[in-house]
């Protein structure tokens, strides 16, 4: 599997990056975790627009959802080849009514069906083209989801916007890399099932034994070295920030 980071800056993007959004390639087969603000833009960096094959959203708040209106509209309203035929779009109970009416004026107006195809998501196992997805609800004030994404023996596990929760040990259990968040500084922000600061997501990593922790979701007002470094001192395995346009090898 093939990662890169189309984003990766939390609640709002930074001169640096977009917000959440992440490109996972296996057997030509593009997934898309989270289309934050900005993601779009830089998504056509590493891929074509029409080049997607399926997209997980893991919560509904903008920083990993609200590009998806701007995408509605370049593949409803393509201009050669006319309208692109629906992609899978996976995501929490309510997604289309959300999506629909961030883009419209009133809900009925949307036609986002007709280039999406729309999947509720709950905890479950099952296939997204060549990967074997597995989806929990974690900590977060809305209804949010991990992922973890296997493939050819290889794991990838994105944990979302989340607290710390069992549900979150269990994704990343033995993945070869942890795509987690650090949105908080530890001993500044202090609130439960919210977000992970660096020393929460370095403590997920080694009770999950992971072979690798990426740090993401940082806010441009955290300073993203400090919880790194914090995440070192409680997991002893490599361990780094997310960069936006970096790529990686699962």
């Amino acid at each position: 599997m093939k990662l890169t980071v189309v984003g990766c800056s939390g609640s709002f993007p930074s001169v640096d990056s977009a917000c959440s959004s992440y490109l996972v390639e296996a057997d030509g087969f593009r997934l898309l975790l989270d289309m934050g603000n900005g993601a779009l833009g830089e998504l056509q960096r590493h891929c074509g627009l029409y080049d997607l094959d399926a997209i997980f959203l893991s919560h509904l708040h903008a920083d990993h959802c609200i590009d998806m209106c701007g995408y509605f509209v370049a593949r409803y309203y393509r201009h050669d080849g006319g309208r692109c035929a629906p992609m899978p779009v996976y995501g929490p109970e309510g997604t289309e009514h959300r999506l629909t009416t961030a883009y419209a004026d009133t809900p009925s107006a949307s036609s986002m069906s007709e280039v999406f195809d729309f999947h509720t998501v709950k905890p479950a196992t099952f296939d997204i083209g060549p990967f074997t997805v597995r989806t929990e609800r974690v900590a977060h004030p809305v209804e949010a989801y991990g992922i973890r994404v296997e493939h050819g023996g290889r794991t990838l596990t994105y944990s979302g916007d989340t607290g710390v929760c069992v549900q979150l040990d269990e994704l990343a259990a033995g993945a070869d890399l942890f795509l987690c968040e650090a949105a908080f500084t530890a001993g500044k922000e202090e609130i439960p099932d919210l977000h992970l600061n660096g020393r929460e997501a370095g403590g997920v990593a080694r009770r999950a034994g992971v072979g690798r922790l990426l740090l993401t979701h940082i806010p441009p007002w955290t300073d993203p070295d400090i919880n790194l470094q914090d995440a070192r001192e409680v997991f002893r395995g490599p361990a780094e920030l997310a960069v936006a346009g970096r790529t990686y090898t699962v």
